[in-house]
């Protein structure tokens, strides 16, 4: 049963952001995340603050570099079926179209996907663990076959987006406004990882709100992909995927920036794979050391340890169906 709270649609931009400042609010955009928290009581509310009457949040345009300026309203089906997207920014839109369910993807927006709150049954179940302010992360010594094998520190989740880490591979940036001022805030680097606090998603304050997600121009010689594997051939979460940026030259990789689904409480970036394909073709011996890299540094738990060689296997297919692309 939904607890008892108050409704705000705002109308404008501005209207939102006094509300976020002067209420105990929380963000309603496609609500899909939001309205399941609030039944199972994994947090409350005092205020909803609805941003569906907001114009100019939604949308895909071109930006003045050759990029892409996407609404924070945008629905993930739109991001999923943009011709665009599709053949300038593959990996996002591999990403949109594993995302959930279709009926969740026409509701869900891409603002919401990047903040959604994690899946782990601790913290959306009947415990007070350390993301809800107890004193444990019950899933260290629980039940945790889907939980992280990098970066847990005090809080083992995984980030649940399919977007973020594709965004991320696509070096993507959030514009951020509050009341007082307005900031960018790289996709790489908006979560919070728990070691810097366990109880929070994202870098966000409480009165600010990602307004769009900006994409760079694509280089020329970029190819980029995304591939989760999941327990169920759809609406699932990824128990692995690998997000990959990178930049030919040819036959070489002259950059890259990979990232990890499933693997961490935030996309994790793996700086070991970028080291061992920069400035190197991708043969058979650089993709299986790139697969080993690609767990370097992993601590597995009790229940969660068939995830290295998942991302082993999962990193050596999308390097070589990257290659022959």
């Amino acid at each position: 049963m939904l607890p008892k709270f108050s409704f705000v649609r705002a109308t404008s931009l501005r209207e939102a952001l006094t509300v976020l400042d002067e209420k105990d609010a929380r963000i309603h955009a496609g609500g899909s995340d939001l309205i399941g928290c609030l039944r199972d009581g994994v947090f409350t509310a005092d205020t909803l603050l609805s941003l569906g009457g907001i114009s100019g949040l939604s949308g895909i345009t071109a930006s003045a570099d050759g990029g892409l300026k996407i609404g924070a309203m945008t629905t993930i089906s739109e991001i999923a079926e943009n011709q665009e997207i599709g053949a300038s920014f593959t990996a996002l839109a591999d990403a949109a179209k594993v995302v959930a369910s279709p009926q969740l993807r026409n509701q869900g927006t891409i603002a919401g996907n990047l903040c959604q709150k994690p899946r782990c049954w601790y913290y959306r179940g009947d415990f007070d663990c350390l993301r809800k302010g107890g004193e444990i992360c019950y899933a260290y010594a629980g039940e945790n076959q889907y939980h992280c094998i990098f970066g847990g520190d005090m809080c083992y989740i995984v980030h649940p987006s399919d977007t973020a880490p594709a965004l991320a591979a696509l070096g993507a940036v959030c514009r951020v406004s509050s009341p007082t001022a307005s900031r960018s805030v790289a996709v790489d680097a908006l979560h919070m990882p728990p070691s810097e606090d366990p109880q929070r998603e994202t870098v966000l304050d409480d009165d600010e709100i990602i307004t769009e997600v900006i994409l760079p121009k694509s280089p020329v010689g970029l190819r980029s992909s995304y591939r989760k594997v999941r327990s169920r051939a759809a609406w699932d979460f990824a128990v692995a995927g690998v997000a990959l940026g990178l930049v030919f030259d040819g036959d070489t990789v002259r950059s890259a920036r990979v990232f990890l689904s499933g693997a961490a409480p935030v996309p994790w970036r793996a700086a070991g794979v970028e080291s061992v394909i920069t400035g190197a073709k991708l043969d058979a011996a650089t993709i299986a050391a790139a697969a080993e890299a690609t767990v370097e540094g992993a601590e597995p738990l009790a229940e969660n340890g068939y995830k290295i060689e998942l991302f082993k296997g999962l990193m050596t297919e999308q390097l070589g169906e990257l290659l022959t692309s």
